[in-house]
């Protein structure tokens, strides 16, 4: 059986009982980077063989881990930080595993899409994933444009390097809706920013910038959307 496994994104006390349990008794570890989570199992005293999975490699690890999943392994794969397949590698295997017919389950746990949009105060009744967003400008604002219309409720991920960027284009492809900036959820500096996007921009001109960035954006009309919830 396949197990996909989710790890805490940052404070390890968040990691599920069930969690360790299933990576005390796999056969194999497979992870986006094996010394991270090398350093994961040797905190929880796990010892497994761990095999390197990345999006660089997976194409052609792929066929090795269906063979030793249909010899009868157990298989647990995890990625950095939060849940397989959510803009990290596990899409392809989870595919594969199903055309073959092999079991496969996921073991929940931290992901930072639901922890920011709790946290933002926006509607969070329905919402729309985005994961990470292109570099360059012009490819970006596409990428943005085609839920300007949306009502639902926008997240997505960001590195330290390009966030101004990022909310500078959000500002010009939505207009001055409210947002929500979180950074390094769940450590010991998590820190959100509630705000316009206009303001948010001026405060990231002069604000450092480090760790990992969840952006929540407030869909178009959200204030009708934020009635109806109450409503209901």
């Amino acid at each position: 059986m396949l197990y996909l496994v989710a790890t805490p994104i940052g404070n390890l006390g968040d990691i599920t009982l069930r969690a360790l349990d299933t990576l005390r008794a796999v056969d194999l570890v497979i992870s986006e980077d094996t010394r991270k989570t090398g350093m994961l199992l040797k905190h929880f005293d796990i010892k497994k063989p761990q095999l390197s999975y990345h999006e660089y490699n997976e194409h052609k690890v792929l066929p090795k881990l269906i063979e030793r999943l249909e010899n009868g392994e157990n298989i647990a794969l995890v990625t950095n930080a939060g849940s397989p397949s959510v803009s990290d590698p596990g899409f392809l295997l989870a595919r594969a595993v199903i055309e073959h017919g092999i079991q496969l389950t996921s073991i929940p746990g931290p992901t930072a899409v639901i922890s920011a949009l709790i946290l933002s105060g926006l509607p969070a009744h329905s919402f729309t994933f985005r994961g990470f967003a292109p570099r360059k400008t012009v490819a970006r604002r596409r990428f943005m444009a085609l839920d300007a219309e949306s009502p639902h409720t926008l997240i997505f991920y960001e590195s330290p390097y390009r966030l101004q960027d990022f909310l500078a284009d959000a500002l010009f492809v939505y207009g001055d809706r409210n947002a929500c900036v979180a950074n390094d959820l769940t450590k010991m500096f998590e820190t959100l920013y509630h705000d316009s996007l206009s303001n948010l921009v001026e405060t990231f001109k002069t604000e450092k910038t480090r760790g990992e960035y969840t952006v929540v954006i407030a869909g178009k009309d959200s204030r009708q959307q934020e009635d109806k919830q109450t409503e209901a």
